[in-house]
């Protein structure tokens, strides 16, 4: 019964969403009233929420019937994870996938001004929310029936039943994805809608820096689930599915900064970054749920394929077509001086689109070469590091420059960068002298720390401007401010991180600098659907001794494996331990330890950076509240008629 009527809502919302399509295009077309296009909107958002009600209930009641909850519920289960197994497979993820992306939908459907522009923007949102309804419903339905009922299910993938990220990281990873659709349409929409379309970068702000700080958080929160569960000791390995969250927020980072500035506000280039930022979403939503690439992040293979890389030709062919229309420049604007805040955006900008070609390549590469030479090849992390990384610092640099030409004058600009080149050569120095990390650590400390200098002198003359500059000028500095931290962060545990394993005894002991650990037992257990092992660990370093229980876990339903390290977090480094195998008679235990230094001034930065967006995003709504929106230069063609 509850398969029969999610099914019903999944082919409701399809219908709904086709519906919604056209009598948005109505009103953009004869300027009808929208009230019908709003319900319509309301409707298919409903129809979603329906299906997501109807799964979770099917997850809670333990209903096998219902092939979703066959293959990835299970009675064992915590209730936590059982609800948050919506979105631990395929096909429910894309029932939250839906129902955020309704949910903006009704969000933007709200909006009454300007009438032809927002109305053609519903239309491209309404056609995105039509293909994914129809992807749901007629190839990747989850409420089909299974035949025998199975008395019980395997639950969701062990790593995802670890952390209660799993609760949050998705939704906000979604949340990003999908708020970048509503730019996206809006730069679509703009030379459809006329004189009217001008306007379409005021209405898009605020829309990109939520999306934008979404998937920041989503991104980082991945990151650390990713620190904390996968037992490998880092936080970012240059996965296909990694890279697939890094590309849009790349070229999205670049469209915030062209759009706040304003510097190149009449340029095709804002409207070429919104529409990349979604077509590099659709591209890593292809990637991820086709099976194209290997990856502990990706779902299986699925026949989705196609259809998906379909939806993303489509889109670039509407982006080129109607991007492309954008209006030039206006004549006889003067070229910006080579020391100016326009020209760092600019410069900002290519970076940062460059820094997500070089990724973009070596993401897609091996999917290129495979039917040329009939296997698949890798790109390592080399490869990044040696393309993107190094762009990535001069972005950072950038970072502490744009302070400095605010103002005009050569003389003024060479004043201003003085102390911030001096503080950076300094910490090259001293960190060099002293510790010896390496020429790549010692250039990103460098320029995070001249970048840190810069900003902090931002802070006097930002007292002097009033409340709405004096916001967007500190949500800039937070920002800014987080992305030297976590640059700090990653050389620091990339430089200075140190790692041993070993295989002991009871009684045997595994050392990395002034850390130890010293085995005291081998201890085992089971229940709930599975048998779990911990090594009782004896941890000394920084002055202190105590405990550390890290586990091995065997999911029995799914035959699998699961490493649980201990990290133990401290104000300088994190220490992180790792069972990685234990005899059959438990007399030795393989044990890696790893010390990794400023770990958490990375979690720190990633949290200002997410404040900065926040504090941006909110300043944004307030301006757009008070200032009405622009006028169109020229009357339409039906009041110059009636004229």
């Amino acid at each position: 019964m509850l398969g029969d009527l999610g099914t019903v809502s999944l082919t409701a919302g399809l219908i709904s969403a086709a519906v919604t399509v056209l009598l948005w295009l109505r009103v953009a077309l004869l300027g009808t009233s929208a009230r019908p296009a709003r319900v319509a909107t309301v409707t298919t958002l409903l129809a979603a929420a329906l299906a997501c009600a109807v799964l979770e209930a099917a997850l809670l009641r333990h209903d096998f019937s219902v092939r979703f909850v066959a293959e990835n519920g299970g009675r064992h289960i915590s209730v936590y994870d059982t609800v948050t197994s919506l979105w631990s497979a395929l096909d429910g993820s894309l029932l939250l996938w839906l129902l955020v992306l309704c949910g903006l939908a009704t969000l933007l459907a709200r909006r009454r001004d300007p009438p032809r522009l927002h109305a053609y923007a519903m239309v491209v949102v309404g056609v995105v929310a039509t293909f994914f309804f129809a992807l749901s419903a007629l190839a990747a339905n989850p409420f089909r029936s299974v035949h025998p009922v199975p008395l019980d299910g395997p639950g969701p993938n062990p790593l995802l039943q670890q952390h209660p990220a799993m609760g949050i990281h998705p939704p906000l990873l979604y949340l990003g994805y999908l708020g970048l659709v509503v730019p996206f349409a809006l730069a679509l929409a703009a030379p459809l809608a006329g004189p009217e379309g001008r306007d379409w970068l005021r209405i898009a702000r605020p829309w990109t820096l939520a999306a934008w700080s979404a998937l920041t958080a989503g991104i980082a929160l991945g990151a650390w689930w990713s620190y904390a569960v996968l037992g490998w000791g880092g936080y970012w390995a240059w996965d296909p599915v990694e890279n697939a969250s890094l590309l849009p927020w790349l070229t999205a980072t670049a469209f915030l900064h062209t759009m706040l500035s304003g510097a190149v506000r009449h340029a095709r280039w804002n409207a070429l970054l919104a529409c990349a930022s979604f077509l590099l979403v659709l591209l890593g939503t292809f990637l991820t749920r086709s099976g194209a690439v290997a990856s502990v992040h990706a779902f299986t293979e699925s026949p989705l394929g196609p259809l998906l890389l379909g939806l993303v030709l489509l889109a670039v062919l509407a982006s080129t077509l109607l991007a492309g229309r954008r209006d030039p420049a206006p004549p006889g604007r003067r070229p910006a001086p080579l020391l100016s805040r326009a020209t760092a955006v600019l410069v900002n900008g290519v970076l940062l689109v460059t820094i997500a070609a070089a990724v973009l390549i070596g993401t897609v590469f091996p999917l290129l070469t495979e039917p040329l030479t009939g296997a698949r090849t890798s790109v390592g992390p080399d490869y990044y590091q040696r393309t993107a990384v190094p762009l990535a610092v001069a972005v950072l640099l950038l970072a502490g420059v744009a302070p400095a030409v605010r103002r005009a004058g050569e003389r003024a600009v060479s004043r201003r960068l003085l102390l911030p080149a001096v503080a950076g050569l300094a910490t090259v120095a001293a960190v060099g002298l002293l510790s010896r990390p390496g020429l790549p650590a010692l250039i990103a400390f460098g320029a995070a720390a001249f970048t840190l200098t810069g900003l902090a002198g931002e802070l006097v003359p930002m007292l002097r401007h009033r409340r709405g500059a004096r916001t967007v000028r500190l949500a800039a500095v937070l920002a800014h401010a987080g992305l030297a931290l976590v640059a700090v962060g990653v050389a620091g545990s990339s430089a200075y991180g140190r790692a041993e394993e070993r295989t002991v005894r009871t009684g045997e002991t595994v050392r990395v600098s002034d850390v130890s650990v010293r085995l005291l037992a081998v201890e085992r257990s089971a229940g709930s659907g599975r048998m779990v092992v911990r090594a009782r660990l004896s941890l000394t370093g920084d002055g202190a001794g105590r405990t550390v229980t890290p586990r091995l876990w065997y999911d029995i339903a799914r035959d699998t494996a699961v490493t649980v390290p201990q990290i133990d977090t401290g104000p300088r480094r994190d220490t992180y331990v790792t069972l990685l195998a234990v005899a059959a008679d438990g007399s030795t235990a393989t044990v890696r330890l790893a010390v990794n230094p400023l770990v958490g001034v990375l979690w720190c930065g990633a949290a200002l950076i997410v404040g900065g967006g926040l504090l941006a995003f909110g300043g944004s709504v307030r301006r757009i509240r008070r200032r009405p929106a622009a006028a169109p230069a020229d009357p339409p063609a039906a009041v110059k008629v009636a004229a």
